[in-house]
């Protein structure tokens, strides 16, 4: 078990914020307590909405604990599920978050969840005050789009059944945790052919 899962077992929120943000740039005990006084605690159960199409964005949400997928409504009234986060992810709506225009996304609760949150208007005071906390979330942006890209170039090359191996060999927890019809709209395939795909 790493060090952060194990803090996410014992439940201490403020170390477990602490491992993470120092996994990517060091920080001191007065700087975490400093960020850490700026987020904010907020419980979900399951299927609750953390954000609706039609409002506007204004924090960025790091999941404690639980699971929260984000997805849209295509012109047909299908959902279209573009995005999951689990412990230790952030996840908002950035293209509102940034240009505080209403979002075209749902951000809804797979499991009880709880996240930590900070305000647009909060994290850029904490740049100001912690500039290398800028920094920490260049990173985390980095990473988000390779990871992105890398999906997205790797599912281009692969049929359904190799996308679904790849999901399931790669985040072999994860997949366990998410609905299969879920898990078929995120991979883009109809529910009735990843059964399919299951059973052979």
């Amino acid at each position: 078990m790493n060090v952060i899962a194990f803090l996410l077992k014992k439940g201490n929120m403020k170390e477990q914020i602490s491992a993470y943000l120092n996994k990517y740039v060091e920080f001191d005990k007065q700087e975490i307590d400093y960020i850490y006084s700026k987020l904010v605690l907020k419980t979900f159960k399951k299927k609750e909405y953390i954000l609706k199409s039609g409002q506007i964005c204004r924090e960025r949400f790091f999941i404690v604990e639980g699971l929260v997928r984000s997805f849209y409504i295509d012109n047909k009234g299908n959902e279209k599920i573009s995005n999951f986060a689990i412990e230790n992810w952030w996840i908002t709506d950035i293209e509102s978050y940034v240009r505080e225009s209403p979002s075209y996304s749902y951000i809804q609760t797979v499991e009880n969840t709880k996240i930590l949150m900070v305000s647009k208007v909060a994290l850029e005071k904490l740049f100001v005050s912690i500039p290398k906390l800028e920094r920490f979330f260049r990173i985390i942006s980095d990473n988000t789009l390779i990871a992105l890209q890398r999906k997205n170039d790797i599912y281009m090359q692969m049929n359904s059944k190799e996308r679904y191996t790849h999901l399931v060999e790669g985040f072999p927890s994860f997949a366990q945790r998410v609905p299969q019809y879920m898990i078929a709209s995120y991979l883009e395939m109809t529910p009735e052919y990843l059964s399919e795909i299951r059973r052979k």
